[in-house]
């Protein structure tokens, strides 16, 4: 059941956060609801509105405010560029950086995906590092500083990295490779962190995914751990305007 597919990380007078798994999308799609109808009917939890998505293919953490008011603080808090997100992302390909920052404006492409321009006149722009952690399996961190459709999607593509079982951006499917193989039963992107203050209280948020062959493995959770607390970390800037 989809029930059991999400997962509640924090329920407060003010706040819901919960970590959804891949496979629910923001609205319903027939007789599957979508997330905010699945805490409504599933959890009881009435008077929540969202104020960030994830895409289906996505798991990971959401917050949700109780109240329109609550909602339209977390939403201001989003403007400013004060609400960090952290995600992680494995690829089989290697990287044309292994840190730096991703930046460009992006229009629509086909079948309804999207691409990255040379151009900046309103990039969308990602910060990233990466590690290898086993051969032809590289880990990705992910700070996005602008909130664009498929933005990670596209700016991992941009880098020669794919996300691995990307249905849109994933040119590696019918590779025959070991990692590739065990690549193609989920997407492998991951809303990892998050850290915001609300009236006053530092909230953060910290969640490794559930469900992967690939996000399961013990080089995975190696790897992670050097990403533990990524709002600590020392995070690469550039001026470059595409690839840092």
């Amino acid at each position: 059941m989809a029930f059991n597919m999400v997962k509640i990380v924090h329920e407060s007078d003010i706040l819901v956060v919960v970590h959804k798994a891949p496979g629910i999308g923001f609205h319903s799609e027939g007789c599957t609801p979508g997330i905010v109808k699945l805490l409504k009917s599933g959890f009881s939890m009435e008077n929540i509105y969202p104020v960030h998505r994830l895409d289906k293919v996505t798991s990971g953490l959401m917050v949700f405010g109780r109240g329109k008011k609550v909602a339209r603080e977390l939403s201001e808090i989003i403007q400013k560029g004060a609400f960090e997100k952290y995600y992680l992302a494995l690829s089989s390909k290697k990287p044309k950086k292994k840190q730096g920052m991703i930046r460009g404006d992006m229009i629509r492409s086909r079948r309804g995906s999207w691409k990255l321009l040379p151009t900046w006149n309103n990039p969308a722009v990602t910060q990233f590092m990466s590690r290898s952690i086993e051969k032809n399996l590289r880990l990705f961190l992910l700070k996005p500083l602008t909130g664009r459709t498929h933005q990670l999607r596209v700016a991992m593509k941009s880098l020669g990295s794919p996300v691995l079982g990307d249905p849109l951006y994933d040119g590696s499917k019918n590779s025959g490779s070991r990692v590739e193989v065990e690549g193609r039963d989920r997407t492998y992107l991951h809303a990892f962190a998050l850290r915001f203050e609300l009236r006053g209280v530092l909230h953060t948020f910290q969640e490794p995914p559930e469900t992967g062959c690939l996000f399961l493995k013990g080089s995975f959770h190696e790897g992670v751990s050097f990403f533990h607390a990524p709002w600590n970390l020392e995070w690469p800037m550039t001026s470059s305007p595409r690839f840092g």
